[in-house]
């Protein structure tokens, strides 16, 4: 199929200008969007544009206007996992999607996992191709926020960052989040109460965990502790240990819902019933929660709009504006069945 007329020339901005009877300069000003041109001319101009299918040139646009209305989303994993049965991440790019795509802005989606993967997001950046950049599930110290925003770049991150950068943040309250939820278990008289953290290079796996200890010693009990990836397979493998090195642990607060759904796996295979025998309380509330058997007790985290929220940071940064550092979302533990 054809996508154009054989032999048909593109309109160019001096046709434009001709159309409407004025000079290149200014037709140039009205298609980027200058405010100081007549509404006369600035009509005569767009209706010019429209009759002869004129498309601005992009690249010649953004010298212009030193825009290029798009934005970077970066996420700091394999595609192996951003596109695996994890709820998270298609989730965090809805809500990002959502405030860009309403803002007229084109969302660029980037995967790193490596060093030279982190020095080709670094040099698209710093060679104008997008306004700002987002990074989210970060693992350890990243430099790559802070070597942006040194450069001028507007970033924005998803989750508190471990380096100590002052980059701004969206977060949620992990530590108070995982502390409603061993609450929880002890106001229900359970005893031995164990935990599957994230990893400990993440902020979610962090403060999740400190949150966990923080209640146990708060109520006289000991931490009971086995270390996933937030991964189904990592949750069975950690269950399997903890049942292991304590038989009559009677629950378990685990750091996502995924790690949950593998770990109550585990447990049915070791003969335990749940929660008869041993409760479970995962984390963030994704559909997942809704269809494991029993349904999970979990602790929400607002993942879509930790998205919209990061998108709104930036478009607010990128314009101009200053913002606070931190913004920190609510949790709220939803409970069901298996608790």
């Amino acid at each position: 199929m054809s996508l154009g007329a054989p032999g048909r020339e593109r309109p160019t901005l001096e046709s434009v200008a001709s159309r409407a009877g004025v000079s290149r300069a200014t037709a140039s000003r009205v298609v980027n969007g200058s405010p100081t041109v007549a509404p006369h001319i600035r009509e005569a101009v767009l209706r010019a544009v429209s009759d002869l299918g004129y498309v601005p040139n992009q690249a010649a646009r953004s010298l212009v206007t030193q825009r290029t209305d798009s934005i970077a989303l970066v996420l700091t994993e394999s595609a192996g996992r951003v596109f695996s049965d994890d709820p998270f991440f298609p989730t965090i790019v809805q809500g990002v999607s959502q405030v860009l795509d309403a803002a007229g802005k084109q969302l660029v989606l980037m995967m790193v996992n490596s060093a030279a993967s982190h020095d080709r997001v670094e040099q698209y950046a710093i060679g104008g191709h997008v306004d700002g950049v987002m990074v989210a599930s970060m693992h350890g110290a990243d430099p790559l926020p802070g070597t942006l925003a040194r450069r001028g770049i507007p970033v924005v991150v998803n989750g508190r960052p471990l380096g100590g950068t002052t980059v701004p943040y969206v977060d949620v309250a992990n530590a108070d989040g995982a502390r409603l939820a061993v609450r929880h278990l002890v106001g229900s008289g359970r005893r031995r109460i164990a935990t599957i953290a994230g990893p400990q290079d993440m902020v979610g796996g962090v403060d999740r965990l400190s949150g966990y200890r923080a209640e146990l010693r708060d109520s006289d009990r000991r931490s009971i502790i086995a270390i996933g990836d937030f991964t189904r397979e990592s949750g069975t493998e950690a269950m399997r240990q903890l049942l292991a090195d304590d038989p009559s642990l009677d629950a378990v607060f685990v750091a996502s819902d995924l790690m949950a759904e593998g770990a109550m796996r585990a447990l049915r295979q070791a003969g335990r019933r749940v929660p008869d025998d041993v409760a479970v309380v995962g984390f963030d509330d994704t559909e997942i929660a809704r269809y494991t058997e029993p349904p999970l007790t979990t602790v929400r985290q607002p993942i879509m709009d930790i998205g919209r929220t990061m998108a709104r940071q930036l478009l607010r940064l990128a314009g101009g504006e200053t913002i606070e550092r931190a913004t920190l979302l609510p949790t709220e533990l939803v409970v069901r069945e298996s608790a």
